[in-house]
């Protein structure tokens, strides 16, 4: 039995005959330990700059990745100084069209890929297939090496509850049902924060379904909306718009199922966390007023406001929505639009980090985080899950630069 690769490198490239002109990219995917080419991929955009043609090429050879080295680390390796730059987070992304396909990029990179410039004549491969697609000569991929685990491939297909020792067949079926509809395609959550509310701005405690629920206001709108614009180049990829019943987050969840074309759905699970008595009061407020209950809240995942919830059953119920989610958007991407505490949540459950890591992470409103759930047994093994992006902004966001607003 093989297990495929545990380190790839993506070698990418782009061109254009005019720039802007006739434009290809052109991808290939090597085992890093042994340069075996696993597949490769060429095909023409129509009329691109250089520069988008070479984004393209970093996003197909992402994608090669994702299918044929699932579990892999990935290097990147390119003769594109930008590129390069840019998505090791040392350049600003300036224009639109490439912060689209750098956000496509992301989504598809799992946390700890790196990136290499190499001189163009170490890139000969990539830049063969350019040429090739663009002389009409090839279109689409091609797979060299086969990766899957053929052994294990068929006992899921065949069998897929007979590994769960002392379990009924339909209880491990269901419980499989998330990760064994696709063995290559990972579940991927691009989770967005609501937008600016009146609250937000004062840094008022804003809880769930049993708070005051104060709507986006006419900044937090606009937020949504350029978030929802900056994420619409993959909007042919996403099955649903999930969204947390509170008021708030319907209305953005609202404005990004319309910019994307998908349907929208409610999931209580991703709810804010109830603050209960404190709902509405700023931090310096519920010092002064409650210092005990705070000092006991910020002590212990288990303490609770009166009337509201703790950081565990917060989780409880979190991962309950993630679970509900994964059942029945196997291998797809979803849009997850929910708040500070659910996200941070998602987030630490992904990485693996204890659950007092929410307190170590800032996250912007409408801001997006992507991580990704791929197939694991149904031996009851857990999945791989990766943290692809965190608390990225599109371009023109000014909340870095406002942490009055965060």
């Amino acid at each position: 039995m093989t297990s495929g690769p545990s380190r790839v490198v993506v070698e990418a490239d782009g061109g254009s005959r005019g720039n802007p002109g006739p434009a290809a990219y052109g991808a290939v995917l090597r085992d890093a330990d042994t340069g075996e080419v696993i597949a490769e991929d060429g095909a023409t955009i129509g009329v691109a700059s250089n520069n988008v043609a070479e984004y393209s090429g970093l996003v197909a050879g992402l994608r090669l990745a994702a299918e044929h080295a699932p579990e892999a680390e990935i290097e990147v390796r390119m003769d594109s100084k930008l590129v390069v730059e840019q998505m090791s987070g040392r350049w600003k992304i300036k224009h639109p069209d490439m912060a689209a396909l750098a956000a496509q990029a992301n989504a598809l990179a799992p946390f700890g890929t790196t990136y290499t410039w190499v001189p163009r004549e170490r890139n000969g491969y990539a830049d063969r297939l350019v040429n090739q697609a663009l002389d009409g000569k090839r279109s689409g991929v091609t797979v060299l090496a086969d990766t899957t685990d053929e052994d294990s491939l068929i006992e899921e297909i065949e069998s897929p509850a007979a590994a769960v020792e002392g379990e009924p067949p339909a209880a491990a079926q269901s419980r499989a049902r998330g990760w064994s509809a696709s063995s290559s395609e990972p579940t991927t959550l691009v989770l967005v924060r609501h937008g600016v509310t009146a609250h937000t701005i004062e840094k008022r405690f804003s809880g769930g379904l049993a708070s005051a629920n104060p709507g986006l206001s006419d900044e937090g709108r606009d937020q949504v909306r350029a978030t929802a614009q900056w994420i619409a180049p993959i909007a042919e990829q996403v099955d649903a718009v999930v969204a947390s019943p509170v008021r708030r987050t319907q209305e953005s969840a609202e404005i990004v199922a319309e910019v994307l074309g998908a349907k929208l759905l409610l999931e209580p699970g991703f709810a804010e966390m109830e603050f209960g008595h404190w709902d509405g009061l700023t931090f310096g407020e519920v010092a002064e007023r409650h210092p005990e209950e705070l000092d006991a809240w910020l002590g212990s995942l288990d303490a609770a406001p009166p009337g509201g919830e703790s950081f565990r059953v917060v989780e409880e119920r979190v991962l309950g929505g993630l679970q509900r989610v994964l059942d029945e958007h196997a291998g797809r991407t979803v849009v997850v639009v929910s708040h500070v505490t659910p996200i941070k949540t998602l987030v630490a459950h992904a990485v693996d980090a204890p659950l007092d890591a929410v307190f170590r992470m800032e996250l912007s409103p409408a801001s997006v985080t992507v991580v990704s759930f791929f197939s694991g047994g149904v031996d009851g093994t857990e999945p791989r899950t990766s943290m692809r992006l965190y608390n990225a902004l599109p371009p023109g966001n000014d909340a870095f630069a406002n942490p009055g607003a965060w």
